[in-house]
């Protein structure tokens, strides 16, 4: 006996059905594929990034910890008292961030890469010949020579120079490199400015990491990056 209230609900098929459903399948996934492509178009390519950065209250207590003093003189500085780059693996350790931050890198027998991209994170160009990328020490050599290394062995500087460990390494455009030189960010700062968050935790971990002191306009620079960018 039914209640007589009850009330008797009768699923009404959508027109066509369910093979009307199938037929609209390929059209919602072109749709959907459409859509991953656009944003993969206007998403800045993946690139690996360099080991170990600190998070932003890391960086923060680095540098507040940081030893503070006057540069010394380039006397008797020269590039070949940081021996680079290394071999290990049958790679030296250019071939080994180029292997790290490009993407789809083919190499030949030699370790070389022959083919792959590189987004350079400094000025958000991507790079399709690694003869147009430099590996950047984020830490300039001759900065590092004026902050402290000056006094170190020819061994140390060598291990600083090849440091692959700590966020010291990093590929980039050849002409963005060049153009920054030797200069600490109180001279010079990656133009994408999307990236000068990044920039100064690694900066700030490496001076941290081996010890090399920073003079007072670059902490000053260091503090208004994390200020105004992270």
């Amino acid at each position: 006996m039914s209640h007589p209230h009850s009330v008797t609900l009768t699923r009404v098929p959508a027109p066509g059905g369910s093979r009307a459903r199938r037929r609209g399948l390929p059209a919602l996934a072109a749709v959907l594929a459409t859509a991953g492509m656009l944003l993969f178009l206007l998403s800045p390519p993946a690139s690996a990034a360099p080991p170990r950065i600190p998070s932003l209250s890391t960086a923060q207590y680095q540098l507040n910890n940081l030893s503070v003093g006057a540069e010394t003189s380039m006397t008797g500085y020269s590039r070949d008292l940081f021996p680079h780059w290394r071999s290990s693996g049958g790679c030296t350790t250019r071939q080994t961030v180029l292997k790290r931050d490009g993407s789809n890198v083919v190499v030949g027998s030699n370790c070389q890469p022959t083919s792959g991209s590189w987004y350079s994170p400094y000025d958000g160009v991507t790079l399709r010949s690694p003869s147009d990328v430099d590996i950047d020490h984020v830490i300039p050599l001759a900065e590092a020579w004026r902050s402290g290394a000056k006094n170190w062995s020819t061994s140390k500087r060598g291990d600083f120079a090849n440091d692959l460990y700590w966020p010291q390494l990093i590929a980039v455009h050849d002409s963005t490199n060049q153009s920054k030189g030797d200069q600490d960010p109180a001279d010079w700062q990656p133009p994408r400015a999307a990236y000068r968050c990044t920039y100064a935790k690694m900066w700030i971990q490496v001076k941290y990491r081996w010890n090399l002191k920073a003079d007072s306009a670059e902490k000053s620079a260091l503090q208004s990056m994390l200020n105004t960018y992270c």
